[in-house]
């Protein structure tokens, strides 16, 4: 049902000469909409070609072709098998020296808005109780922020 959510969502946006963005998760949640997005892609013809995509979070400190990078969970589980653009491709930065991380979410907002905002956000339930890395704890009016726990300062 929400790979067939979005796939409206992307065939109006084009209709309508306008992007779709879309605020994807990582982990198992999402996969089954992954799997039926690459099935509609090859089977239906789905065109991703005016797709953005805003990824939620990636580990830090995290090399992009890491094993454990959600850059790469995303090209293996998603993008290698549609026709997205690269350039409309944004996953957070896990390679940042620490202080360059508060501007890279500062920017990350700004790209985000410059964008049109998220059209639609898919959202993952850890095995914590947290929904998207809103953790227990997380401030309620923060957007983009160093919230993985390796970005945590230790008291």
């Amino acid at each position: 049902m929400a790979a067939k959510r979005i796939a409206e969502l992307i065939r109006s946006r084009a209709a309508e000469g306008r992007r779709a963005v879309l605020g994807l998760a990582t982990g198992s949640t999402p996969l089954g909409v992954y799997r039926e997005l690459i099935r509609l892609r090859r089977e239906e013809g789905l065109d991703f070609s005016n797709v953005v995509a805003f990824n939620l979070d990636e580990y830090y400190p995290m090399a992009p072709d890491s094993l454990h990078s959600y850059r790469r969970f995303m090209r293996e589980n998603l993008f290698d098998h549609v026709n997205i653009r690269p350039e409309n491709i944004h996953i957070p930065r896990g390679d940042l020296p620490p202080e360059g991380v508060e501007a890279h979410c500062a920017e990350y907002e700004r790209q985000i808005a410059g964008a049109g905002g998220i059209d639609l956000q898919i959202l993952g339930i850890g095995r914590t109780g947290h929904i998207g890395f809103n953790e227990p704890g997380s401030g309620r009016g923060t957007r983009t922020r160093p919230g993985m726990r390796p970005w945590r300062k230790r008291r």
